[in-house]
């Protein structure tokens, strides 16, 4: 029974965010707040008399402990990035020096955190000197990733992450009796087989980024990138990290192996990524690939179902018996 409206998922008002939100922080009056960009979570852009900022204000799913981590982690790395060119958002302190607040939407609370404002161009490595810089900038990231200190619970980047906990959100999404479900299952099966052996060998593991595909999430100044959007950090290989940029869509087809060429050559000009490290790219590359048909399903609320559909979970379907692993 409901006794009153409810929603999936709200878009707030930006003069109710400058209700909540302007008072707490001392960054000049608040002059402008626009809707920015709905994306798993909401953004915002602020002018205000000092400049601008960015408002994330994170979906109702996203706990307290989900963000505290993030912030820790951001704020960690601010200082051991701070002798390199690599750099991370910063989140603003507010007037108590707390980095979040917790505020009152339609479907439940969602936090809110305000970052700088980045500049330079969100550069879609089409290029051999920018996937260089990139290369270089993920290892100085994963550099310091190795040297900060998180105690706060956190899942792993492994294969119960990546393959199990994916694979039975599409089953309950498809159906058990769907005809595609035998498949998908022994699919999976395969996958966490030839990553717990090719884990066996030794592969780097460590806090990662979790969503390095270099699309949206790092500006570039210069031969310096700063990243941005860790929400998915946690511990797992290093090949997935880098996997996730050699999976990109946008990159031309005639200049993929260049272009990756360029960028390890940058990544191991700062560490090293052994042989082994490379050779599973390719399989990190299919599990991301399987946990982002995944996503789409966790998401379905949110965007609409409409998308998918039958042609939806055939071309997944294509795609993977592709790779002729089962």
């Amino acid at each position: 029974m409901y006794s009153q409206p409810t929603t999936l998922r709200s878009v707030l008002d930006p003069k109710y965010l400058d209700y909540c939100l302007s008072n707490l922080y001392d960054i000049g009056d608040w002059n402008d707040c626009s809707f920015w960009l709905r994306g798993l979570n909401d953004t915002y852009r602020i002018r205000t008399s000092t400049g601008f900022y960015i408002l994330r204000v994170y979906r109702h799913s996203i706990s307290e402990n989900d963000v505290v981590y993030e912030l820790s982690l951001l704020t960690q790395l601010i200082d051991e990035l701070s002798s390199v060119s690599t750099k991370v958002s910063v989140p603003i302190s507010q007037k108590d020096n707390s980095l979040y607040t917790v505020i009152d939407a339609p479907e439940g609370q969602r936090i809110a955190v305000i970052f700088s404002y980045l500049t330079g161009t969100e550069n879609v490595l089409q290029d051999e000197k920018s996937c260089f810089s990139f290369g270089r900038s993920a290892a100085e990231l994963h550099t310091a990733l190795d040297k900060i200190t998180l105690t706060l619970p956190r899942y792993d980047l492994d294969t119960n992450f990546l393959i199990s906990q994916p694979l039975n959100r599409i089953v309950n999404y498809i159906g058990e009796k769907h005809s595609a479900t035998p498949f998908l299952r022994e699919y999976s099966n395969a996958l966490i087989e030839r990553i717990i052996t090719a884990s066996s060998q030794g592969l780097d593991w460590g806090i990662c980024h979790g969503d390095m595909h270099g699309n949206n999430n790092a500006f570039q100044e210069g031969d310096s990138f700063t990243h941005y959007d860790f929400e998915w950090s946690a511990k797992g290989w290093r090949a997935y990290d880098l996997a996730q940029v050699r999976g990109r869509k946008r990159l031309p087809e005639d200049n993929k192996a260049l272009l990756w060429n360029a960028l390890i050559s940058g990544y191991r000009s700062v560490r090293d990524f052994t042989e082994q490290d490379e050779s599973s790219i390719e399989l990190f590359m299919k599990a991301r690939r399987f946990w982002v048909m995944s996503l789409d399903v966790e998401f379905i609320n949110d965007f609409g179902a409409l998308d998918f559909s039958e042609d939806w979970l055939e071309g997944f379907i294509n795609e993977f018996r592709s790779y002729n692993i089962v």
